[in-house]
């Protein structure tokens, strides 16, 4: 079976930026234009465009514009299978101080259309104990996991070489279609996304701060 190619995960960058972040955007967004004569904004990208802000090896260090002076950030990185083929996509980034939980990073993994949703995805860090994580909800771009990992997790993740992400065809549920996560490069992005984020937060926060009382 070859599964669909599906697109970018740049829709949901801005969805999962912290709400400070999301505070920003509302209080950079141009003001209404008076007597219906727009004024115009300068170029570079409309807030909530992404672009890629650093390569980590295999990671790419990917930003979502929110009218500040910093923008948040994740790690994300294209999944193929053997013969080449975009299967899915994956992402990273960490979670604000206070969250709460046991999770200090989290994740969002995009399946296609044609996934068996009732199996699940199935991680694997090297040759660490596999773990199951359930599929939230199906849109246009796919099928979407919002997953968490614990402190334990991203440090075996930052010392290991690869994750395994198994998922299994609806057509054909009796093979599995094993992609390799490399972790070539994934410490130093992450690190970097950590930065970026911690700026972007306290960039949202002064921007929220500064924007007139609704």
């Amino acid at each position: 079976m070859t599964f669909m190619r599906i697109a970018t995960i740049a829709a949901f960058c801005g969805a999962m930026a912290s709400p400070l972040s999301v505070l920003a955007q509302e209080a950079a967004a141009p003001a209404a234009p008076e007597n219906n004569l727009a004024l115009g904004a300068e170029a570079g990208g409309a807030i909530g465009s992404t672009y890629s802000a650093a390569k980590f090896d295999d990671w790419d260090q990917r930003c979502a514009r929110s009218g500040t002076d910093a923008d948040p950030c994740q790690l994300y990185q294209l999944l193929k299978d053997d013969a080449g083929t975009s299967v899915a996509e994956f992402t990273v980034f960490g979670l604000p101080e206070g969250t709460g939980g046991e999770a200090v990073a989290g994740a969002t993994f995009i399946a296609p259309l044609e996934t068996l949703l009732t199996a699940g995805l199935t991680l694997q860090i090297d040759a660490g104990k596999p773990k199951v994580y359930p599929f939230a909800f199906c849109a246009d771009i796919g099928c979407v996991i919002r997953l968490g990992f614990t402190a334990a997790e991203l440090d075996a993740m930052k010392k290991g070489a690869k994750m395994t992400a198994t998922i299994v065809p609806f057509v054909a549920q009796d093979k599995k279609v094993n992609l390799n996560i490399s972790l070539k490069g994934f410490t130093k992005g992450y690190e970097a996304v950590h930065e970026a984020n911690l700026k972007a937060d306290a960039a949202a926060a002064a921007a929220a701060a500064k924007a007139p009382a609704p």
